[in-house]
């Protein structure tokens, strides 16, 4: 990390730590895990953010990356990483790559991140990006991340960030019994909500919805 981004960070962390705690009732959070905010203190956001975008890289608000696609609100990055309680041998699923930001946080929480990108470009250069921090623990794919990742399943965590009405099936097929997936479901104009869905031993359901947010629609067509 840059020397100059230093202090950024500290005072990014600070701001997260604060959102957490004015939040915590409605997400049940009242601190997340040290090893999460190790986490994003370990990576360098200014590496995912645009040229043009460099001074606002800790800032705790979402940025354009292009595409019409978006780097999320780094308080969004911390809580999604701590609720789906990630342990040091879990392999994890994330649909939307995007900038490559979020899957460099989880490499670090993981034994193994797969993650899918359904714009080919932005899958290339989070592919870089990701290289060059030495996440050799993440494998990005383009692919249209409804159906998910069947040849590495099942996943004891799967992280969605982009919205969609409804959890695509095939995720939830994917999910390991025990696992957690996270994922904001609504739609952009009518409101989203972060949901966290747990899946039993016997393959029972259970959801919580956690508080609102903003997501870029997930793309893609859906399997018939």
């Amino acid at each position: 990390m840059r020397q100059d981004d230093d202090g950024c960070m500290q005072r990014l962390l600070d701001e997260i730590r604060d959102e957490v705690r004015d939040t915590r009732e409605l997400t049940g959070r009242p601190v997340l895990d040290p090893r999460v905010l190790e986490a994003l203190r370990g990576v360098p956001r200014h590496m995912f953010v645009p040229d043009d975008l460099q001074a606002s890289a800790y800032v705790n608000h979402p940025l354009p990356i292009g595409h019409g696609q978006t780097i999320s609100q780094p308080y969004i990055v911390a809580l999604m990483s701590d609720l789906i309680q990630p342990r040091a041998g879990d392999v994890v699923l994330e649909v939307g790559t995007g900038s490559g930001y979020q899957a460099a946080i989880l490499a670090r929480l993981v034994k193994q991140v797969y993650s899918l990108e359904i714009i080919e470009e932005l899958a290339a250069q989070a592919r870089v990006r990701l290289q060059r921090l030495g996440c050799d623990n993440v494998e990005v794919c383009a692919g249209n991340g409804r159906f998910g990742w069947p040849e590495h399943a099942p996943y004891d965590s799967i992280m969605v960030t982009a919205a969609a009405p409804r959890i695509p099936p095939a995720l939830i097929e994917q999910l390991k019994a025990g696992g957690i997936l996270v994922m904001p479901v609504g739609s952009r104009y009518l409101g989203q909500e972060l949901l966290v869905l747990q899946k039993d031993a016997l393959g029972g359901l259970a959801e919580r919805r956690v508080l609102p947010v903003a997501f870029v629609p997930l793309t893609g067509a859906a399997a018939e």
